[in-house]
């Protein structure tokens, strides 16, 4: 699933190469995809793209006649085709394989001969579009609570969604209303960093705890983010697998102090972190 991270590097690519473009064409394969009928997607050509940004893991491609407010859900993703490339990619060396299979659900064609294909690579369609007036129009991304990647996020909005609560942290830090753009891997990274287990509830930290947890946040995001920057969009997916320390790493050596990772308890493998570092799980 993609997470902040990875979109904000997708969103910060787009935006160089792809505003100013106008939209000459548009392709559907999946019309189940489109959540505005009442805008149909032809109310698009003719714009001029002027730039992308990041909602939580939503990308907003802002144009002179509306948002398309990209929700990528389980596998979605949008890649920027160029003539004559085979990978449907304008970055990456030719000779690197392609990535894995995903469905093209829309193509918007742009006035330079190149394209944005929205794509879904999940075993069901996931991956949302919506043409609006403003980004908030969207429920999903009306609802998303503060962004922790943002500059004026502090200690306090931090505090807010963990004093006093009675859910596990685990949870916590994927609920989107609360904290927007993490999801399941980055989730066991930053209770990993943090070194707290994933199934202490947010009212059992202490003043120490807390701090040690809003910074693994902070930090965590913010190394993806610079981490992520260099790499060619085609091998995002690969660089975020490779850079996890536990999530997806059962039975393997902790990086940090040697241990063995384990799954969550009742997370039926999705889940995982070091009982050595983080402490034993309920």
């Amino acid at each position: 699933m993609p997470e902040s991270p990875e979109v904000q590097v997708l969103a910060d690519v787009l935006d160089e190469t792809v505003t100013h473009r106008r939209i000459v064409g548009a392709d559907w394969g999946e019309f189940r995809a489109w959540k505005t009928r009442d805008r149909p997607v032809e109310d698009l050509i003719g714009a001029t793209i002027t730039g992308v940004t990041r909602f939580g893991k939503h990308l907003d491609i802002d144009t002179d006649r509306g948002d398309l407010v990209v929700t990528l859900g389980r596998a979605g993703w949008v890649r920027h085709r160029v003539e004559d490339d085979a990978d449907g990619e304008h970055t990456g060396d030719a000779s690197d394989p392609p990535p894995p299979p995903a469905a093209v659900i829309a193509t918007l064609e742009l006035d330079d001969d190149t394209a944005l294909e929205f794509t879904d690579a999940g075993e069901w369609l996931s991956l949302a579009l919506s043409l609006v007036d403003h980004p908030q129009d969207v429920p999903a991304v009306k609802k998303l609570g503060p962004d922790p990647m943002s500059p004026t996020y502090t200690r306090a909005d931090f505090d807010r969604i963990t004093l006093g609560r009675r859910k596990q942290l685990k949870a916590l830090l994927q609920e989107q209303e609360s904290i927007s753009g993490i999801g399941n891997a980055y989730s066991d990274e930053i209770l990993h960093r943090a070194k707290i287990a994933p199934t202490t509830h947010a009212a059992a930290l202490d003043d120490a705890e807390r701090e040690a947890l809003f910074q693994a946040v902070r930090d965590e995001l913010a190394d993806a983010v610079r981490a992520r920057r260099s790499i060619p969009l085609p091998k995002l997916k690969q660089a975020k697998a490779a850079a996890m320390r536990v999530h997806g790493r059962t039975g393997e050596a902790c990086p940090v102090c040697g241990g063995v990772v384990a799954d969550v308890p009742g997370s039926k493998g999705s889940a995982q972190y070091c009982p050595t570092c983080q402490g034993p799980a309920d």
